[in-house]
Formats: C-alpha cells, sequence, structure tokens
C-alpha cells in the first residue's frame, strides 16, 4: 500500500535503520489502519504517501532525536492510532513498549493491530492523569512521548510523572517549539525535569518537525499529575 521503496530511501537519508521485515510489517500498519479508519475515525491522513511521511517517518525521527538505550523501556502517552510507538518499536525489536489512550476504541484497535503484526506491547486505557498516578506505570520508562497538540506546560505534567529520574520525556512537536519550552520552564522545573535541548527536522514535503527533549532529574512530586479539569483551569 505505501511506497516502501520511498519510505526506505528516506529512512536512509535521514540515517535511520530498519530491521528486516519492519518495512512489510509498515505496510500492512497501513493497510489496517485505512481499512479500521472506515469505521472509526483514527486519522485525517489515508493517502498512502502521506502515511508514509506524516506518520511513519515522522514517528521514527524520535530514533534521531531520543537515546534509548537497548533493551529500554517507552511509554506512548496519549498514542491515538500508535504514533510515535508502534513505528519505533517496529524499528526498535528491543525495546519493551506500552501505548495509553484515554478511548477504548483506540485500544481496541490497537490491540488488533499488534495482534496482526505479531508485535509485544502493553496496549492500557486510561487518561495520562489516571496512569501517571498509577504505582505500575510512575517512574517506571526510559521514556515517554507524545504526539499532540496540548501545550508543552500540560503535556509535561500528564507526562513526566511516567519517566525515570534520567529518563527523557520527548514531545513530538511541529512549528513554534522554541516559545512552547520557554513558557513550560516552571513546569519543567517543578515537575522534577530539566530542558534538554529542541531536535530540528523537515519532512520530505518541507512540513517542519521539533522534538523537544526533557531530562528527568528528580522524582515528580505525589501531587503530579493532578485532576485533567484542574491541569487545564491552572497550568503550572
Amino acid at each position: 500500500m505505501i511506497p516502501n521503496e520511498l519510505l526506505l530511501g528516506w529512512c536512509r537519508e535521514y540515517g535511520i535503520e530498519l530491521p528486516q521485515g519492519a518495512i512489510d510489517r509498515l505496510d500492512r500498519y497501513a493497510e489496517f489502519l485505512v481499512e479500521y479508519n472506515e469505521k472509526v475515525n483514527l486519522t485525517a491522513i489515508t493517502e498512502p504517501q502521506e502515511i508514509a511521511c506524516k506518520h511513519f517517518l515522522d514517528s521514527l525521527l524520535l530514533l534521531k532525536a531520543a537515546n534509548l538505550p537497548k533493551g529500554g523501556s517507552l511509554i506512548d502517552v496519549g498514542t491515538g492510532a500508535g504514533f510515535p510507538g508502534v513505528p519505533v518499536r517496529l524499528a526498535r525489536e528491543d525495546i519493551s513498549l506500552t501505548l495509553l489512550d484515554s478511548l477504548g476504541k483506540r485500544i481496541t484497535f490497537l490491540n488488533q493491530l499488534c495482534e496482526r503484526l505479531g508485535l509485544q506491547a502493553d496496549c492500557i486505557h486510561a487518561r495520562a492523569e489516571e496512569g501517571g498516578q498509577n504505582p505500575e506505570l510512575r517512574e517506571r520508562f526510559d521514556l515517554a512521548t507524545a504526539r499532540a497538540v496540548a501545550n508543552l506546560s500540560n503535556l509535561c505534567e500528564y507526562c513526566l510523572p511516567f519517566v525515570r529520574v534520567g529518563g527523557i520525556f520527548a514531545a513530538l512537536k511541529s512549528k513554534g517549539a522554541e516559545e512552547e519550552a520557554g513558557a513550560a520552564g516552571n513546569a519543567i522545573r517543578l515537575l522534577g525535569g530539566k530542558l534538554e535541548g529542541i531536535e530540528h527536522f523537515t519532512l520530505p514535503d518541507g512540513s517542519e518537525r521539533n522534538i523537544i527533549l526533557i531530562k528527568k532529574i528528580s522524582q515528580t512530586s505525589a501531587k503530579y499529575p493532578r485532576p485533567a479539569a484542574k491541569i487545564a483551569k491552572k497550568p503550572l
């Protein structure tokens, strides 16, 4: 379905290595996504080349920005249709993957997707603020990521509680990353983080992509994350 050779060429251009069989699994991923999307709205991007560029390559850029240790653990918060977590897991077969989303219909899709791809992942139906207070998930991951439109201050409160001390929260953003990072400085500090930097990329279609990297340098206070209504009403 997707232009396999084109995606492979892009990956080579960006220095992303894919294991044998990954491109075929990505192709099956795209096919199932488009098929499932006809009954459940998961994505507005359904054209094969756009899926390859704006979903798959965009997700895989996380591997260029963040250092995920061998055998490390990744949680994708508010994963939606599995981006960026599933493409990253297909490229890095050594890591453990947790996919968290608040909508049950997305978790149903993800469970079926993992079964079709022969992919091991924990698919958890929970709101991020609930998951962040769960002892089985809190401060357990080497890397937490989110590809979301929420402002960085709020994303930090949702995601940093999942990250172990020494780990990284990587926020995938489009434009305005520097401004968001500056505005989120207080939240980053209160939640035990430190801004490591911002990695800048341009997708083949000319779209700007930025990955904001925040290192966890101390434990997050037990009072965070707060309930969603408080996060929205009074950002840190």
